[in-house]
């Protein structure tokens, strides 16, 4: 099974055509999202959309509160398989109780840095943003961003990670969020 995160707010659906685009990435055919949506009120809510490769199987909404994320542990795992979004995210949620006392994680796969659990990371380096080319899974807003020139994909090293100028997390959620007084654990 898999699901989107599509953000609601103020009765508007955001980013509906890249989640469309995911949605028929991973099972291979289209859904009209739309015809499944309609948020309850007007507030900023998380709709959740069960689904296999058959039919949706549920949509929920939920409040939504941007989690204050300034610290990061760096984990390495060269297995992890996030490459859909599964509905099973056991060994995401292993590897964040893995976080000690920092806000969230990095992964690095094969000596590149990936994602945090909940999002695409940028990097502010040699002057543009940058987006792993080996993201974890591809995200509807970092999709959006590299479409529009706004990011780029590169192989992000561990030490262009510790030198980046400036960190942001992507996700459909958060948009572009631009992470200020940042801390990175090994």
């Amino acid at each position: 099974m898999f699901f989107e995160t599509i953000k609601c707010d103020d009765f508007e659906i955001f980013n509906l055509e890249y989640h469309q685009k995911r949605v028929a990435r991973t099972i291979g055919k289209n859904f009209d999202l739309r015809e499944y949506i309609n948020p309850p009120t007007n507030k900023l809510l998380r709709c959740k959309i069960v689904y296999n490769k058959d039919e949706i199987l549920s949509v929920d909404y939920f409040t939504y509160q941007i989690r204050d994320i300034k610290s990061f542990k760096i984990l390495f795992d060269d297995s992890l398989d996030y490459s859909k979004k599964y509905l099973n995210r056991d060994k995401l949620d292993e590897l964040f109780f893995k976080k000690d006392t920092c806000d969230e994680i990095i992964i690095v796969k094969n000596e590149i840095v990936t994602d945090t659990s909940i999002a695409n990371i940028a990097i502010f380096y040699d002057g543009v943003w940058i987006t792993s080319k080996n993201c974890l899974l591809e995200g509807t807003c970092r999709a959006k961003l590299i479409e529009k020139k706004e990011i780029f994909e590169k192989d992000i090293s561990l030490d262009m990670l510790k030198n980046a100028s400036k960190i942001a997390l992507m996700n459909a959620m958060i948009d572009f969020y631009e992470i200020k007084d940042f801390k990175i654990e090994d």
